[in-house]
């Protein structure tokens, strides 16, 4: 067997630049889904940005238009439903709880366990023709772990609404019900991440740190009361 037969190719990428981590998820033949090796590389290169006192922040984004897909389908008959949910939510809890802010970047869809993802991270910029979908309901399910991110950005009405209609919508319709940061046309959206990203490279690395600590405090409180409960839940339905 080759080397090149033994070992996957890359599914999550990682570069620095100008105080920068960038982190691209690259798994086209499943639209990004959650995969066991793109979630464990990605848990990889978030620990490597944090050790990395050159770093100050992160951007987060994937190579095409699907940011991410959601749970990977086809392991889940091989993997317990349990150690799925318990993935995202540490996968959620690890960028919440990590020490330098994290800017996530949404060209086209998220849906599932990568809009957790999106509401996990401090700033999402995304383009206004974007899309997200609930679409658990519609399935018999609950989005369950990723409420515990999701629904503590949502405003009330807009969690109602996406979450028991489970139909699309848009970038710009996410901006307004909280879900992310900001909504930008499409053509406009490296600009606006790379305009953030050279703010962010000014602060001090101390004060970045204690204030996302602050602004962290009551989601990883939340996360850590409610992650087992919402992954009992996930397995139970």
């Amino acid at each position: 067997m080759t080397d090149a037969q033994e070992m996957p190719a890359e599914l999550v990428h990682y570069e620095v630049a100008d105080r920068i981590a960038t982190i691209t998820l690259d798994s086209p033949h499943n639209r990004n889904a959650l995969s066991r090796q793109l979630v464990t590389e990605l848990f990889e290169r978030l620990e490597r940005a944090e050790a990395d006192s050159d770093v100050l922040a992160v951007v987060l984004k994937s190579s095409g238009r699907v940011f991410c897909s959601g749970a990977d389908l086809s392991e889940a008959a091989t993997t317990p439903m349990e150690e799925g949910a318990r993935a995202i939510v540490a996968l959620q809890r690890q960028i919440v709880a990590m020490p330098k802010p994290v800017v996530t970047v949404v060209e086209g869809a998220a849906r599932a366990g990568g809009i957790g993802i999106i509401a996990a991270s401090d700033i999402a910029i995304v383009a206004e023709d974007a899309t997200f979908a609930l679409t658990e309901v519609k399935l018999g399910l609950t989005p369950a772990v990723i409420s515990l991110t999701v629904f503590q950005r949502l405003t009330q009405r807009g969690a109602s609404l996406t979450a028991l209609g489970g139909e699309v919508f848009s970038g710009a319709e996410a901006a307004t019900y909280g879900l992310v940061t900001r909504a930008v046309p499409a053509d406009q959206l490296e600009a606006a991440v790379t305009e953030l990203a050279g703010q962010l490279a000014t602060g001090a690395a101390q004060g970045l740190r204690e204030t996302k600590a602050l602004l962290s405090a009551p989601l990883l409180a939340h996360i850590d009361a409610h992650g087992e409960e919402m992954v009992a839940l996930s397995a139970r339905l």
